[in-house]
């Protein structure tokens, strides 16, 4: 991920959208949010974060993440965005609304719920992550360290 802005996360805003383990639900138990964020913090980054339903269970793990109203509210001058959660409201941004809200479009979907070719060609590098690579940049390999028990 760094190297996809420019390598370095030192005050860069990510907008991280959803944190629950799964779609439809508020459950926390082992959803990658609770350590995909500390990590991006522990490297300088700003995240804004926003679920549907479970802002007020991560809010307590998460003391240093900004909570956002909704989707747009979180992507709002982000250098990035990473895509956690399979939520529907997700899959229906459009590569319009990225563009038009992010400073740098650069969105890491961890759950291939968007469009590799719709985004590319708006020209947003998205990183489809678990997705066989079709271009060189999607081969980046993104890793984060397990959470502490």
């Amino acid at each position: 991920m760094p190297a996809a802005l420019g390598g370095s996360l030192a005050g860069k805003r990510i907008a991280v959208l959803g944190l629950a383990f799964k779609a439809g639900t508020d459950d926390m138990r082992e959803a990658p949010s609770l350590s995909i964020i500390p990590a991006l913090e522990e490297r300088g980054a700003h995240i804004a974060a926003f679920d549907p339903k479970s802002f007020e269970q991560a809010r307590p793990s998460l003391p240093n993440t900004e909570f956002a109203h909704d989707a747009r509210s979180a992507l709002k001058d982000a250098d990035a965005a990473i895509i956690l959660t399979e939520w529907p409201e997700f899959s229906t941004l459009t590569p319009a609304d990225f563009k038009g809200l992010m400073k740098q479009q650069v969105v890491f979907d961890f759950r291939n719920i968007l469009d590799r070719a719709k985004f590319a060609g708006a020209g947003i590098s998205l990183y489809s992550v678990g997705r066989a690579p079709s271009k060189k940049r999607d081969a980046e390999v993104v890793e984060f360290p397990k959470r502490k028990a």
